[in-house]
């Protein structure tokens, strides 16, 4: 094909057709080609693979099931705490994880009620329970007197005092009316601290003379 007089003409003996289509399907063949070329590739496997950018599969970082030396024991996967569960999974149903005996609630704790868990469970207390009950729970902390709409139990009151062990766990755990659940908050053994230290406030709500050893009447006395 020439340019003659400044238009294209086609050479002596070639079709204008054919040379059309040859134009056009070159490029057609080339895209083909690349495309058969391009769909073998992914099935081509490469140890290690080919890596055109830098990613995410090359930083530094920890790769689970294999040793760390970050840790004394060289694992990487770490253990959970004791105690663990995870939300709303079972675990074992017994008195001390759910305060059941059967269909009835367990009437004492399962857990000895000694000085140290009394401690515990005051500390307890102060973080997660005196905002509504106050610090000796009468139901008077800083919550109801902010909304009082919001009234919280007497915790010293005759009513809560005949509750027993079981059913406090329980309200703890699951909540009761406008008290909502703690149990993502407080775990099974602080939950029967609480109860521990409660039963002091009660004791102590409800203490009279009588209650006083012997040899510490005499300073009471003297204070009244």
């Amino acid at each position: 094909m020439n340019r003659i007089s400044g238009q294209w003409s086609v050479a002596s003996g070639q079709s204008p057709m054919l040379w059309i289509s040859g134009y056009c399907a070159l490029p057609i063949a080339l895209i083909v080609i690349a495309l058969v070329f391009l769909s073998g590739c992914s099935n081509i496997q490469r140890d290690p693979p080919v890596q055109v950018w830098d990613d995410m599969k090359w930083e530094p970082k920890f790769k689970p099931q294999m040793e760390n030396d970050l840790f004394a024991d060289h694992r990487d996967s770490r253990v959970p705490p004791e105690g663990t569960v995870a939300r709303d999974q079972p675990y074992e149903d017994t008195v001390y994880n759910t305060g059941m005996e059967g269909e009835y609630y367990v009437g004492k704790s399962p857990v000895p009620m000694t000085l140290e868990e009394i401690k515990k469970g005051q500390a307890k207390f102060g973080t997660y329970c005196t905002p509504c009950h106050d610090r000796e729970g009468t139901g008077q902390g800083i919550v109801p007197l902010h909304v009082p709409s919001w009234q919280p139990s007497n915790l010293t009151e005759d009513r809560v005092v005949q509750f027993a062990d079981g059913e406090i766990f329980n309200v703890i755990t699951n909540g009761r009316r406008t008290m909502p659940a703690y149990k993502y908050q407080l775990s099974v053994e602080d939950r029967w601290a609480i109860i521990s230290y409660l039963r002091v406030l009660q004791r102590a709500a409800h203490g009279s003379m009588a209650d006083v050893p012997e040899d510490q009447k005499a300073g009471l006395s003297k204070m009244n």
